[in-house]
C-alpha cells in the first residue's frame, strides 16, 4: 500500500536488539524486544543530530548466553529497562515516531514492532513512513543481492563506529549510510528525490 510521501527534514533510523538463542526458541519464550537504538539524521544539514538507547525489559523471555555473545546485554541490564508500553511511549514523545518518516535496515525491526505490539495490545508507536534503508541501498548502488549493515560500510569505505549488534550503535552507522545514500543522490528522504523505494 503506498501513501503520499512529503520530504521531512528529521529521519530517526532505528535498529532493535531482541532476545535469541542459539537455535530454535525454547518453548516457553518469544522473541522480545531490549534495545531501541535511535539516530536522528538532519537530511538538510546532512549530519547526524542526536542518538538515543532505550533498555527495555523483556516480560516473555530471558537474555540467553548466545544473546549476551552477539548483543553484550545481559539479563540484569534489561531487568534495569523500562517495560515495552514505555518504551513505544518514549519513541512517540521523545522522538515523535509516529508523525516523523523512520528508517530501519530492512524490514526486521518494523516487523517485530507490528508483532510484538499486536501481542501485547500496546500501540504501535511509528506512522507509516517507513524506509527500508538495505533496499535503498542495495538500488542506489546496483547490488544484485542485499547488504547487511557491517557489509554496506566496507562496501562504501566507511567505519564501524562502535560495536555491531548494540541497537545504539548501529543504529548510528547506519545513519552513517543513509548519508552516503543522501550524498551519492538517491536517498528517498532528499527533498529533490521522489518517492522511496523500499516499504512505505
Amino acid at each position: 500500500m503506498s501513501h503520499p510521501w512529503e520530504p521531512d527534514r528529521l529521519l530517526n533510523v532505528v535498529d532493535v536488539e531482541a532476545t535469541c538463542w542459539r537455535g530454535p526458541s525454547p518453548r516457553d519464550q518469544t522473541n522480545e524486544i531490549i534495545e531501541i537504538g535511535l539516530c536522528v539524521v538532519d537530511l538538510v544539514d546532512r549530519r547526524r543530530v542526536a542518538r538515543d538507547r532505550i533498555l527495555v525489559r523483556p516480560a516473555r523471555s530471558r537474555v540467553s548466553a548466545f544473546c549476551t555473545e552477539l548483543t553484550g546485554l545481559t539479563q540484569a541490564e534489561v531487568d534495569a529497562g523500562v517495560s515495552f508500553a514505555e518504551a513505544c511511549r518514549l519513541l512517540a514523545t521523545r522522538h515523535q515516531a509516529g508523525p516523523r518518516v523512520w528508517a530501519s535496515w530492512g524490514d526486521y525491526d518494523r516487523l517485530q514492532f507490528q508483532r510484538q505490539c499486536g501481542a501485547t495490545q500496546v500501540p504501535y508507536p511509528f506512522g507509516a513512513r517507513h524506509v527500508n534503508a538495505k533496499a535503498v541501498f542495495a538500488q542506489a548502488y546496483g547490488l544484485q543481492r542485499k547488504m547487511g549493515m557491517a557489509g554496506a560500510l566496507r562496501h562504501v569505505e566507511l567505519p564501524l563506529e562502535g560495536r555491531h549488534h548494540s541497537g545504539a550503535d548501529d543504529a548510528w552507522n547506519i545513519g552513517a549510510l543513509v548519508l552516503h545514500t543522501l550524498a551519492a543522490g538517491a536517498w528517498p528522504g532528499d527533498p529533490g528525490a521522489g518517492a522511496p523505494a523500499g516499504d512505505t
